[in-house]
């Protein structure tokens, strides 16, 4: 992800280049001179203050300017052939006012499109998974964005881009300016995205206190702390992976920062909370436990679809026409994936699977995350295939090989799949392949991976010697929904088989 800010006016530096080539009036870095500013510019850029009261006004950071803030600019001139610089404090333009405006408008509706995920998230989920468990699948949905929200809110926003003398605890100085609002909104619900994610791994067996917990911990500091580390600058922090070997680690819209750090989140949970009842024989053969409405997490996978069109177009946060590119090569990457993994399970299992096919545009989507600002058709296409293909075999691995019960494949789909897309970027994201950038890229996939799945770890092991994190078996065999909601998604229908 970045964020733009560029007041681009020719005509203004035309202007500066004219009047200053014929009178010779500053050098090098100066600021321009009262008397010059105020006679030779259009008055509206000063509203009849000086300079330097101008300059007073300005915002501490760019970041927080609005559309009444000063800005400061510095331009090159030709005075008597020679290049120099100045420096002018004013305010926008018309013009750029309605930027500022378009700017701020598509970060919102980018954030709204990315907060719709929750719903495909929740339909996806359900639809993977028995009907027994189909209320507590949607609680844990709606609790990820409330309490990610909030969680954010207190304190994962300060964590994520603070400067070392800011508070933005509460949204602290963010909340002065219309800008912090926007940015504010599109890093929430990507917090929440990540939360989200795990959710899946541990689904139909998790105690609803537990997963509360756990909810609160991802959002507050866990997903926080990495991003502060990959995406610290996009407002006042500095992420020390930002400048990683002199290149730094590309993630444009969080294929690791978002989706592999809750894909990790989700095998460590796994770990800890073991398989459900009846998902291996004793030998260790997977049994299946089919979800129970595939039409409906099918219909999850296309909300999320369309949501990944504000996740990643969105991750510019400047109304632009870069817009329309990123989102087709997401729209290709996504449909590259669906068929990556059709062909795969067709070929492995002799049947077009949904399911993996489900998953297979996902992944693909996933998958570009990281450089779908700069790939091309064929990049795009190629990392979409890939991943695939690579979420299929992932998901039979996982299960077959490692034992781990993943009843929605998250782990492969935003783990693993996230992870390919990251290491992608050195080969399809840049003009010309540079051993430098693809070591910066498995650093950050490996300092991700060791951060989010080792603090996993101590997280989810804590919440089971404290609190608790698995139900009863009896629980888990009658359902979550009655067990922990005390209510049923589908009232009137047998769905509690008691021996799964």
């Amino acid at each position: 992800m970045k964020v733009t800010r560029t007041w681009s006016i020719p005509l203004l530096v035309l202007l500066l280049s004219t009047v200053f080539g014929m009178f010779n009036l500053v050098g090098a870095g100066d600021v321009v001179p009262e008397e010059v500013a105020q006679s030779v510019f259009p008055a509206e850029l000063f509203q009849g203050k000086t300079q330097a009261e101008i300059q007073k006004e300005l915002p501490i950071s760019g970041a927080y300017r609005d559309e009444t803030s000063p800005v400061e600019e510095t331009v090159t001139v030709d005075v008597g052939g020679a290049e120099k610089k100045v420096t002018i404090f004013r305010y926008l333009t018309d013009i750029e006012i309605m930027q500022y405006r378009g700017d701020v408008l598509w970060t919102c509706i980018a954030a709204f499109l990315v907060f719709i995920m929750q719903a495909g998230f929740a339909m996806l989920e359900a639809g993977f998974t028995r009907a027994k468990n189909a209320i507590n699948i949607m609680m844990k949905n709606i609790m990820d964005f409330c309490i990610g929200t909030i969680a954010f809110l207190a304190i994962g926003f300060h964590i994520m881009f603070a400067g070392p003398d800011e508070s933005l605890f509460w949204l602290g100085s963010t909340a002065a300016t219309q800008w912090g609002f926007p940015f504010w909104l599109f890093q929430c619900v990507f917090a929440a995205t990540t939360a989200t994610i795990v959710s899946g791994g541990v689904a139909e067996r998790t105690k609803f206190t537990g997963y509360l917990a756990y909810s609160v911990v991802i959002c507050a500091f866990i997903y926080p702390v990495f991003g502060s580390w990959a995406w610290g600058s996009l407002l006042d922090g500095s992420g020390w992976l930002e400048g990683l070997l002199g290149v730094g680690f590309y993630d444009f819209a969080g294929s690791t920062v978002v989706h592999s750090i809750g894909g990790w989140l989700a095998l460590a949970g796994a770990l800890v909370i073991g398989p459900r009842i009846g998902k291996f024989a004793k030998d260790g053969t997977p049994k299946a436990l089919p979800g129970h409405n595939l039409p409906f997490a099918v219909i999850g996978g296309f909300v999320l679809w369309l949501g990944w069109f504000g996740f990643n177009p969105g991750s510019t946060t400047t109304f632009d026409g870069n817009l329309a590119r990123i989102a087709v090569m997401t729209n290709i990457a996504g449909a590259a994936g669906g068929l990556g993994a059709i062909a795969a399970i067709w070929a492995y299992m002799k049947k077009p699977d949904v399911g993996m096919t489900v998953n297979g545009f996902l992944a693909g989507m996933v998958a570009i995350c990281t450089a779908v600002d700069v790939v091309t058709v064929t990049g795009a296409f190629i990392i979409g295939l890939v991943a695939g293909v690579l979420v299929v075999f992932s998901v039979i691995f996982i299960e077959r090989s490692l034992k781990i019960d993943d009843p929605v494949g998250c782990i492969s789909v935003h783990g693993v799949c996230g992870a390919w897309g990251t290491i992608a970027y050195a080969f399809f994201g840049v003009e010309e392949f540079s051993i430098t950038v693809l070591f910066a890229q498995l650093i950050g996939i490996g300092v991700g991976f060791v951060w989010a799945f080792g603090t996993g770890l101590v997280l989810f092991l804590a919440i089971k010697y404290t609190i608790g994190l698995r139900v009863t078996k009896a629980e888990e065999e009658e359902g979550l929904d009655i067990g922990e909601h005390g209510g049923e998604a589908y009232t009137g229908f047998p769905v509690h088989d008691l021996t799964p």
